[in-house]
């Protein structure tokens, strides 16, 4: 039969939570290889292996529904995933040494009051991400989307280092406090969870002003959008489809 975990024990080696590894049993997405009969769901090798390739698409920023059709292909070899999962890590690390290197003569040009090169201050970063995200918004809701986000660069154009700090502070805790209202079995709807989501609705506002409309759209984006859902899902699985709920709630008050 082989070595057999309990999901306490996968929670243990993985880092994932015990709650997470029920959820993807509930999806189909990791089944234990059997239920004991003390009703303890017991693993073996391969959905130890299986979970590794959940965690490195996870990693790579796949929404769960694309790693379940990965992981499904009849064609699915784990081998060459893994290949590939290294090259687009070697990648990654590439870009993240840049990114170090960058800092360190940044910090060093100005702990030495040096004059900066202009040609280095941007390498390893992405500019194109945030143009791939643009363009997929505008596509997909038209040409008033792209007003909206030339209002929302606007918006931010005066920014201080503290307002970004204050602003992204601000949003990480509603997106807390939102988990861990879901986390409690909240309801969407509750008024604890639509005062999180109120909040939500304030700290859109510092970039653009949502109506009735455009927040129930914006719930839309953030779950069809992969990268969206995969920050959301970052954060506790779940968690985008839970605010997007809230937020179609919260829209009919608008």
């Amino acid at each position: 039969m082989g070595q057999e975990w309990t999901v306490k024990q996968v929670a243990r080696l993985s880092g994932v939570s015990v709650r997470t590894l029920h959820h993807y049993d509930a999806i189909g997405l990791l089944k234990p290889a059997r239920v004991g009969e003390n009703g303890y769901r017991l693993y073996r090798r391969e959905e130890l292996l299986r979970l590794q390739q959940i965690l490195f698409h996870r990693e790579l920023e796949f929404p769960l529904e694309a790693i379940a059709a990965v992981l499904k292909a009849p064609d699915f070899d784990r081998i060459a995933a893994l290949r590939g999962h290294r090259a687009k890590l070697e990648a990654q690390a590439r870009r993240y040494d840049r990114l170090l290197a960058t800092l360190d003569r940044t910090l060093a040009d100005l702990e030495q009051e040096r004059e900066m090169d202009a040609n280095k201050l941007y390498e390893g970063f992405a500019p194109e991400k945030q143009g791939e995200y643009e363009a997929w918004l505008v596509d997909r809701y038209g040409g008033d989307m792209a007003a909206r986000i030339e209002a929302s660069k606007a918006a931010v154009k005066g920014w201080t280092r503290a307002d970004y700090d204050a602003v992204k502070a601000e949003g990480d805790a509603v997106n807390a406090g939102l988990a861990k209202a879901m986390a409690d079995g909240l309801p969407a709807d509750s008024a604890a969870a639509q005062a999180l989501v109120a909040r939500h609705h304030a700290w859109v506002g510092r970039f653009w002003t949502p109506d009735a409309t455009a927040y129930s759209g914006l719930a839309d984006m953030y779950q069809e959008h992969p990268g969206f859902r995969a920050h959301y899902d970052k954060v506790a699985e779940g968690l985008v489809d839970y605010l997007a709920e809230g937020m179609r709630v919260f829209a009919k008050t608008v």
